[in-house]
């Protein structure tokens, strides 16, 4: 574990190495390294939270413990326990956290910086990882922030706890917490990584007054859930969510149904206590949580963390009011699966799911053939998942909105499937890391991901997404319903797009 040997190997290194690559944190002193060309520091591996082993297992992360010497910060900390990562569907290695190391020591962020002084105030984005909440690691090819870097913000990659370890819920747990709840670990390390920055991030060069923070996918729904959480207020200042969210989606569950899979899990593990569970073997506990009865774990509305009515909280302003960019790809709706489905089948199903509203749906949503219905299931796939969410949090929101639709298919892979814009396709554009994936990219390519990490950059130094001579990216709202649309050698804000299907979804 990286963690527990910190003080048998930090003793004094890097004497000999340039004074820019050594900093104080405030736990202690840490080394990191320079990029090829030298204009970009990198610091990975840095102990955000102590590590949540033993009878920190299920408990809100820990003040890291301070250090002697000088802690080597050159290398990423492990990944949070989880199956073994490996490539599946359209997502190839890049996409993919790194099969080792896995450990429940896992608490560790990572820094990217072109800041030349603690002076500077750059710009911070803080990039939270998907995977479902059951995957996932900063320790990924495409989210490698030197890019974003080398555009002027001071980059940071988090880890958080997944599965089980991360967001199981169980009585005996809401009891001890001293707040009525349990689950939602995942998110306290997210929290847990902003307070880090909030202390740290100056000493790197960045402004801990404008703080960004951007998700995909699970990610994306972790953004969300920050912007809604008491927990993190004052800890950011602009928000951009990928692919995912939770207004309008049935993602967050209840608190006794999250301690029912919980107590499911504890008799599978054949346990009596949480005590016990803390003295088996993370490892185990992973393999246990595989079995399909128990249930899967995930976002808990637990009033503590999570607000128990998130609907309601947002519609009475409670969230935290800041400006935002919000979006989805065309493929959101094809991995989630179940667009096989007849003309017949379709239209009764409609019936059964709107009763009164079903013609209205029909209408917006027409499909004359099993091909069109297929699509439609797709753009409801989508739309369900990020599109719905994106409208509502810019309906509730005072602050600036910017929607946008990433259409725009990569290279295809030889001796590959043909998967077109894919669920988190459009994450190395934004974060500028093609040259991590392995494609044979083409100009308008480089075009999108420049244009698109412009925006990106942009808004974190501004909140405005606009600059650069880009094409102009109009804000979003209920009445004019500007979306930003990117295909094949196209950006261009569009009126009106989406907007028959997003108002009816939306207010079902």
């Amino acid at each position: 574990m990286k963690h527990l040997f910190i003080f048998t190997c930090c003793l004094f290194l890097g004497c000999n190495q340039p004074k820019e690559t050594i900093i104080s944190t405030d736990k202690g002193k840490i080394e990191g390294s320079f990029n090829i060309d030298k204009t970009v520091r990198i610091f990975k591996g840095i102990p955000f939270a102590a590590p949540p082993v033993g009878d920190l297992r299920w408990k809100a992360p820990q003040p890291a413990t301070a250090w002697d010497g000088i802690l080597p910060c050159t290398e990423f900390g492990p990944n949070p326990i989880q199956n073994t990562p490996e490539p599946f569907y359209c997502w190839t290695e890049e996409f993919i956290a790194k099969s080792e190391p896995i450990n429940e020591d896992c608490l560790y962020l990572n820094v990217w910086t072109t800041a030349k002084s603690e002076n500077e105030k750059q710009p911070v984005i803080v990039w939270i990882y998907g995977g479902g909440f059951t995957s996932g690691s900063a320790n990924c090819d495409i989210y490698d922030g030197e890019e974003l870097a080398k555009k002027g913000v001071v980059f940071v990659s988090i880890n958080y706890r997944v599965g089980v370890l991360g967001f199981m819920a169980h009585p005996e747990l809401s009891k001890e917490s001293g707040n009525d709840a349990s689950g939602n670990y995942g998110f306290m390390d997210q929290i847990a990584a902003l307070n880090w920055v909030q202390k740290n991030i100056d000493i790197f060069g960045g402004d801990p007054n404008n703080v960004t923070i951007a998700g995909q996918s699970a990610g994306a729904f972790s953004v969300n859930t920050l912007i809604a959480s008491p927990l993190a207020e004052n800890l950011f200042h602009k928000a951009i969510l990928q692919s995912g969210g939770l207004l309008g989606s049935n993602r967050a569950q209840p608190l006794a149904d999250a301690e029912a899979t919980g107590m499911r899990f504890m008799e599978k593990a054949d346990a009596s206590s949480i005590k016990e569970l803390r003295q088996l073997p993370a490892e185990e506990l992973q393999n246990i949580s595989n079995d399909s009865e128990i249930g899967s774990v995930g976002i808990t509305k637990d009033d503590y963390v999570v607000p128990e009515d998130l609907m309601a909280h947002f519609k009475n302003g409670k969230q935290h009011q800041i400006p935002i960019i919000a979006g989805w790809v065309t493929g959101d709706g094809d991995f989630l699966g179940g667009n096989e489905m007849t003309i017949e089948e379709y239209k009764e199903e409609a019936i059964a799911k709107y009763g009164d509203k079903a013609a209205s749906f029909l209408s917006i949503f027409n499909a004359d053939t099993n091909e069109d219905v297929k699509k439609i299931k797709s753009k409801l796939g989508m739309l369900n998942f990020a599109g719905v969410t994106s409208h509502l949090l810019a309906e509730f929101s005072t602050q600036p909105s910017y929607l946008y639709q990433f259409g725009h298919a990569p290279p295809e892979k030889q001796d590959f499937p043909n998967y077109g814009a894919f669920h988190t396709s459009e994450v190395p554009y934004a974060l500028h890391t093609l040259h991590t994936w392995n494609r044979d990219w083409q100009p308008s390519d480089e075009k999108i991901e420049d244009a698109l990490s412009s925006y990106w950059v942009n808004f974190a130094k501004t909140g405005n997404p606009n600059g650069d001579n880009l094409p102009i990216w109009k804000t979003y709202n209920k009445q004019s319903g500007h979306i930003m649309v990117i295909e094949d050698n196209v950006l261009g804000s569009k009126e009106g797009f989406l907007k028959k299907e997003l108002d009816f979804l939306s207010h079902l």
